[in-house]
């Protein structure tokens, strides 16, 4: 009798847990989609090409999309590919292919702009700098989860995708 009820009970955990699982995925999707989609059509505006100035610049290892594309080009470059990659991320649970792309077109993308954490003037001075982050840092620390969020759908993705193969 005890075991029964608590086979019942494990199982109803499992399933809940299966639920929330499930739940939270949406919502980490949701949650790299909305900035891609969000911040990469606002690269397409004056006031996001002013914006990128200091982080582009102030980055050696992209400084060189201005000297290739202009302030402006380098701004609608960005957009553009974040634009496509928020929608690849949107098609990700019905295509392993679309996954596999959003994922590492996202790693990429995460990947460079938390490296612009070591080279940007982060630490809020008036606060005492480490660990204060100023507005900057505070824009960019979030691209450390959707990083790992793009690590995840990736990792999820090529097995989907060679399964098809």
């Amino acid at each position: 009798m005890q075991t029964l009820f608590f086979q019942s009970l494990m199982r109803m955990a499992q399933d809940r847990g299966i639920a929330v699982t499930g739940v939270g995925r949406v919502l980490a999707l949701i949650g790299v989609v909305l900035p891609l989609f969000m911040i990469g059509i606002l690269k397409f505006t004056a006031v996001e090409v002013e914006a990128l100035k200091p982080v582009i610049s102030g980055t050696p290892w992209l400084a060189w999309l201005y000297s290739a594309f202009g302030e402006s080009g380098a701004s609608y470059l960005l957009g553009t590919v974040e634009v496509i990659t928020a929608l690849l991320f949107v098609a990700s649970p019905w295509s392993a292919r679309a996954g596999t792309v959003a994922g590492a077109i996202g790693s990429v993308t995460f990947a460079v702009t938390s490296s612009t954490l070591l080279a940007l003037p982060i630490w809020e001075e008036g606060s005492g700098g480490f660990p204060w982050l100023n507005a900057l840092g505070s824009f960019l620390i979030k691209d450390v989860a959707l990083l790992g969020v793009s690590l995840v759908v990736l990792g999820e993705s090529l097995p989907r995708l060679r399964a098809t193969a």
